[in-house]
């Protein structure tokens, strides 16, 4: 995995003009979450959402797979040392009724919470984190539902915009791997999330 080093070095290769940053939030925090999340791609080639027994804390499927919630949990470790799977898993033994309850489960799974999107933006509401949908920047978190099958999905938002749609590209796991791709209009029930531990 890229280290919050070797993701300082690389930013010199992002476009960093002030337009792209969102309001409030360090130069530096952006840069990072971006070459996090782009450092997956060719890395992370497989979607694979098999139920998996991990470490805790700081436990990962192998880097070659894993599904949309592993780019963005992936990401935030590596650019500010930041453990979803901590701060789920924390959150959610102490407020469990505050959660989803989509998967019939008594208690917390420390295993499998942080992996599933219902629950980081249940975590993410109750910090604070939540913006209302529009005006995307770089760096936000994307959040919302195929409209083919209802499928809740994650992504990290690009500063890059497509040619043909005008949308901004997501950094996610779609079902090829991680990829920087056009899929804003594949969703309904949109969510728009900032979340920066370091700024």
């Amino acid at each position: 995995m890229t280290t919050r080093r070797e993701l300082l070095a690389g930013m010199i290769a992002l476009p960093l003009a002030p337009s792209l940053v969102p309001a409030g939030v360090a130069v530096e925090a952006y840069a990072l979450l971006i070459s996090a999340a782009r450092s997956q791609i060719g890395v992370t080639r497989h979607y694979d959402p098999a139920y998996v027994r991990l470490t805790y804390p700081g436990g990962d499927v192998a880097i070659d797979r894993g599904v949309c919630t592993d780019v963005v949990i992936r990401a935030y470790r590596a650019a500010f040392d930041f453990d979803f799977q901590t701060a789920v898993h924390e959150d959610m033994t102490a407020h469990f009724g505050a959660y989803p309850s989509n998967w019939g489960l008594a208690r917390p799974d420390r295993n499998i919470d942080h992996r599933r999107v219902p629950n980081l933006e249940t975590w993410l509401a109750r910090k604070g984190a939540e913006l209302p949908v529009g005006d995307w920047q770089a760096g936000d978190l994307f959040t919302g539902r195929l409209i083919q099958n209802n499928l809740p999905h994650i992504a990290v938002v690009s500063p890059r915009r497509s040619v043909w749609s005008g949308d901004r590209l997501l950094i996610h796991n779609i079902g090829r791997g991680t990829e920087e791709s056009d899929w804003m209009s594949g969703f309904r029930d949109l969510r728009r999330f900032r979340f920066f531990p370091d700024s």
